[in-house]
């Protein structure tokens, strides 16, 4: 058997999972624009949305990074005005997962006051990226005349 050829597929195939891996990665926690569409309280079954922002975190039963995600959450509404973080269980409401398109856990959808969804962020958030999406929000002209 010539070893040669066996070595080169498999750093090859260790090359490529790398790179995927990597890609992978490099798109957790980053906010991307969100759709615009509108999403009521009714639709998640809570009760209100904040009155400026909302960060909707999907969650479930066995997410090892959602309760680090809904602390950070909690923490960055708390140091907005009129900024409220929902966290909503899909173990409980798998029909939402298909409605807005939830593959992994947590992911966090950022809505405006209107419940537009500004931006979606997939994996566990990075600080600054909710932060800097949430300032942006609420210093938008809209949210102020609000």
């Amino acid at each position: 058997m010539n070893w040669l050829p066996a070595f080169a597929t498999g750093a090859a195939l260790v090359a490529a999972a790398t790179v995927i891996g990597l890609a992978w990665r490099s798109r957790q926690g980053v906010a991307r624009s969100g759709s615009g569409d509108v999403v009521r309280p009714a639709d998640l079954g809570v009760a209100a949305f904040g009155e400026r922002a909302t960060l909707v975190q999907f969650s479930t039963e066995y997410c090892a990074r959602c309760p680090a995600t809904g602390r950070l959450l909690t923490q960055l509404a708390g140091e907005h005005e009129g900024a409220a973080h929902v966290e909503v269980d899909l173990t409980h409401r798998p029909d939402l997962a298909g409605r807005f398109r939830v593959t992994e856990t947590p992911t966090t959808l950022l809505l405006d006051g209107d419940g537009a969804v500004r931006a979606r962020i997939a994996g566990l958030p990075r600080p600054a990226a909710v932060r800097e999406r949430l300032d942006d929000l609420l210093r938008s002209p809209r949210a102020i005349s609000d």
